[in-house]
């Protein structure tokens, strides 16, 4: 009993632990970096240019008491470093460009922690300026679903067009809220728990690049007069020997090893 326990633990950590997650993903993703740049570039051309910089940079050391020829090789080393970088470029935007937008991706899951139960949180939104004429920051309303619970009255910013409320869900599970403002109405959902749902920080109208990237939700309506509506998630850090570390950096570690070790593994030329 106690061995299937432990089997079905690991198991489970395998598939939805942050830290085998970020492994698998930086192993994949570091292959898939080598692979790509090796399909996407000139290895010919890139290889004359790496042996053409190492052939100046041992020029470098081997006559450094003869000034004329070492500035000429530093100046062939300032050349042939803007070859190489032209020849890697175009590679390089073919694996940054879909690398970025996983990655934007996977730090729906992995950036923030849903909310505790019982603990409290923070809804914050911000009103347009056409919607915060008069005393429309008393006018707005908050529509809460019975597992989630105001713990606080209402703080209004007006210096801001902000008001902030201090809430707390009592049970596990993903939850809609709705605030009404100006006779119009939105939702945000909130997650609380202790799993890896797709978590989305901030609810945003427009800001198109905003939302791509801190955004998981669909943008609220062009009239509408709510302008952002946001909660303060925790950050996510994961447990590396001790240290708390943010999964990105993590990813971005273990990829580079992960693409290095390839590299010399399938003989290609970055």
């Amino acid at each position: 009993m106690a061995q299937a326990a432990a089997v079905a633990l690991f198991r489970d950590f395998l598939l939805t632990g942050p830290l085998a997650i970020v492994v698998v993903l930086s192993l994949v993703v570091g292959l898939a970096m080598v692979v790509l740049f090796g399909y996407t570039s000139d290895q010919k051309a890139i290889g004359i240019a790496k042996d053409q910089l190492k052939a100046h940079l041992l020029a470098v050391r081997l006559y450094r008491d003869q000034i004329p020829v070492v500035m000429g090789s530093y100046g062939k080393i300032l050349r042939g470093t803007g070859r190489y970088l032209k020849l890697a470029f175009k590679p390089l935007l073919y694996v940054i460009v879909p690398i970025t937008l996983l990655m934007v991706q996977v730090d729906r899951y992995l950036g923030s922690t849903p909310i505790p139960p019982n603990a409290p949180f923070l809804l914050t939104i911000q009103l347009t300026g056409q919607a915060t004429a008069g005393d429309a920051l008393n006018d707005v309303a908050l529509d809460l679903p019975p597992e989630i619970t105001m713990t606080a009255p209402p703080v209004h910013i007006p210096a801001s067009n902000e008001i902030v409320w201090r809430l707390a869900g009592s049970r596990e599970g993903k939850y809609e809220v709705k605030i009404a403002a100006a006779g119009e109405s939105a939702a945000k959902a909130v997650c609380v728990g202790s799993d890896l749902p797709r978590i989305s920080t901030v609810r945003l109208r427009g800001q198109f690049w905003r939302r791509m990237f801190s955004s998981a939700e669909p943008a609220l309506p062009r009239n509408s007069p709510i302008k952002s509506i946001a909660i303060n998630y925790p950050d996510r850090n994961i447990d590396v020997a001790g240290y708390g570390i943010n999964w990105i950096w993590l990813f971005f570690i273990l990829s580079m090893v992960a693409g290095f070790v390839f590299k010399e593994l399938l003989g290609i030329k970055i």
